[in-house]
């Protein structure tokens, strides 16, 4: 009996050690599962944002590289003009070879000064044919004789540079200068010496962002091209192998008006 006892007593202690013992390691873990409970949470939204950051990081690139491909002068630029310019003028650096470097459009807006709807028709196409707003020109004197007063309005001006310069300069010589009324080619005797080309468009309105229903008055631009080339040979040939649309040196008005340029002599400082 005395053994029995004993041993019934060993028993029920022992369940009880096992149930305080199982109730104390079911409330840890429950008391551990709420701390990790909580812990994914806060690892969850930090995910969460850097998932949003990778992705709007992934859609900018996306955006920047789909910019990128748009821009196809570029790399006719880089592909066939940078071989071509190296194989005929010899560098010895590559970075002597020349290249656009910003393009500065210019629009003159006489009536601007009596008609201030004139100038922002203007600014507005302009805006439409670049994509970049242009800056007003103001007037730095007054003449009576064309009723102008110091610091009125005169016309628009802006600067193209980097992808907006190539896609500017893509357009006009694939599509506008294509659409010009009897169009011919343009000047190759435009240069001023030093490797920069202007030419001027009669009508705006040839670039194909402009509808013909929205322009009260037809105007033109003129377009400078700067480069980095060191004299006129290189920037024509720059231009020419962008595609630029020169006309055939030589024949009719043009080789005469060079030759007369070319015979000019100076004497005294007076040209004769």
């Amino acid at each position: 009996m005395a053994c029995s006892a004993m041993a019934c007593a060993s028993t029920l202690v022992a369940g009880t050690s096992t149930c305080s013992t199982s109730s104390t390691s079911s409330s840890a873990s429950a008391f551990l599962g709420s701390r990790v409970a909580i812990a994914p949470v806060g690892v969850r939204r930090l995910a969460c944002r850097m998932g949003a950051v990778t992705a709007s990081a992934a859609a900018v690139e996306e955006e920047q590289t789909e910019e990128r491909t748009v821009q196809r002068l570029l790399g006719i630029y880089q592909e066939k003009v940078v071989p071509a310019m190296q194989e005929e003028f010899k560098y010895g650096n590559k970075f002597e070879i020349p290249h656009v470097k910003k393009i500065i459009v210019n629009c003159g807006v006489g009536e601007a000064s009596q008609n201030a709807k004139a100038l922002e028709g203007t600014i507005r196409d302009i805006a439409l044919v670049t994509g970049q707003k242009s800056v007003v020109t103001r007037s730095k004197k007054a003449i009576a004789g064309f009723k102008l007063r110091e610091g009125v309005p005169v016309g628009v001006t802006l600067t193209l540079r980097g992808d907006m310069m190539y896609s500017f300069l893509d357009r006009l010589l694939n599509l506008a200068l294509p659409r010009t009324r009897d169009f011919q080619g343009v000047n190759p005797y435009s240069f001023d010496g030093r490797g920069n080309y202007t030419l001027g468009l009669p009508e705006i309105s040839v670039f194909p962002e402009i509808k013909f229903e929205n322009v009260d008055k037809e105007r033109g631009m003129d377009i400078c091209i700067v480069t980095t080339a060191k004299n006129d040979t290189e920037g024509l040939k720059l231009l020419e192998l962008m595609g630029m649309p020169f006309k055939e040196m030589g024949g009719g008005r043009m080789s005469a008006s060079a030759a007369k340029k070319a015979t000019r002599v100076t004497f005294r400082g007076r040209r004769r």
